[in-house]
């Protein structure tokens, strides 16, 4: 250092030489330590299934403008924060769903019409009445993934699961299934888009059918078919503009679209066996729509069954310290006539 420079920087005020460097924007994304484990819950003496520890964090969700096959509804980016949490392995299969549907009182029992201020439902949990057609569609049921289940089953069921075993299982969010398919990555995928086929189930190697839950590679965090397979329900309610709502220069803790007694739509996540690659990505969603039933004869059309929703499936989560706006989500309280 020279003289001049020398002295000039003796005759600086010492506060201006501890100035702080410039702030940095967070990077993202954020993956907490996960102090909770994994464990198998046990339905029955034959039946049981995987819960996987997720950690807490935060991360961008939705994809960015320039993401090939992007659609609107997965924009604008914005950050989220996620509490740790369980999800199951893989996807429900039929040996577990047949235990709550085929050993329940058949049918619903009469329900409140649901108002401005609808009364309590009761405690009562039924399971879905005898479907249209063959609930699998003949692809199978042993280890293959339930399909063609609507939201109010998924919830039902979810409900079922919690009085059984005593704990506190439910629908993810919207947020938490991507921040889970996504396993601290950042890119469409949580692996090498050219090795999607060992990952995914979907239209080029789905042979037009489901297949065998936990087939194909599991990612980062250990799940299975989170990509494709079948695309799996959330627990909001589907709102297209949803992101737009949500703070862009924070992170918003854990949100989601409150449920509605509305039958139409709800959000599914994922690609399926059905889909293309660019449907198979973790940003992509969509909502359910009157479509989904077309075929069904019945009058009012089943609140349990999808007649043309046969890629349709779910998985369940399970929060360490569950958020006090879900606690007590119920399924839908009506029959739904058309």
């Amino acid at each position: 250092m020279n003289r001049l420079l020398q002295s000039a920087l003796i005759a600086l005020p010492l506060g201006l030489l501890l100035l702080p460097a410039k702030a940095q924007s967070p990077k993202y994304p954020v993956v907490e330590s996960a102090k909770h484990a994994k464990y198998v819950e046990k339905i029955n003496d034959m039946v049981s299934f995987e819960m996987l520890p997720i950690p807490g964090g935060t991360y961008l969700m939705g994809s960015p403008d320039d993401e090939k096959g992007r659609d609107a509804n997965e924009g604008p980016v914005h950050p989220v924060s996620v509490k740790p949490f369980w999800i199951a392995k893989c996807e429900i299969t039929w040996d577990e769903y047949d235990i709550y549907w085929e050993n329940r009182p058949k049918g619903p029992p009469p329900r409140p019409k649901i108002t401005a201020k609808a009364p309590p439902l009761t405690d009562a949990i039924t399971s879905p009445t005898p479907p249209y057609e063959d609930p699998t569609f003949g692809f199978g049921k042993d280890n293959f993934p339930v399909i063609a289940v609507t939201h109010h089953a998924a919830m039902e069921y979810c409900r079922w699961l919690s009085m059984k075993t005593g704990k506190a299982y439910r629908l993810p969010t919207e947020a938490e299934w991507e921040w889970a398919c996504r396993a601290g990555t950042t890119g469409p995928y949580s692996f090498d888009e050219a090795k999607l086929g060992e990952y995914v189930w979907y239209e080029k190697n789905a042979k037009d059918m489901p297949n065998k839950v936990g087939q194909k590679k599991p990612n980062p965090w250990g799940l299975f078919d989170m990509n494709g397979n079948v695309a799996e329900w959330c627990i909001d309610s589907y709102q297209k503009d949803f992101y737009g709502t949500l703070a862009k220069d924070k992170p918003t803790l854990n949100p989601f679209k409150m449920p509605t007694a509305d039958r139409y739509p709800d959000t599914a996540r994922g690609g399926s066996w059905l889909d293309g690659a660019e449907k198979c990505r973790a940003a992509t969603r969509r909502g359910s729509e009157k479509g989904w039933l077309k075929r069904d004869p019945q009058i009012p059309q089943s609140i349990w069954w999808m007649t043309e929703a046969d890629w349709v499936g779910f998985r369940v989560v399970r929060a360490v310290e569950e958020d006090e706006r879900l606690k007590g989500v119920r399924s839908k309280v009506t029959f739904w006539s058309e």
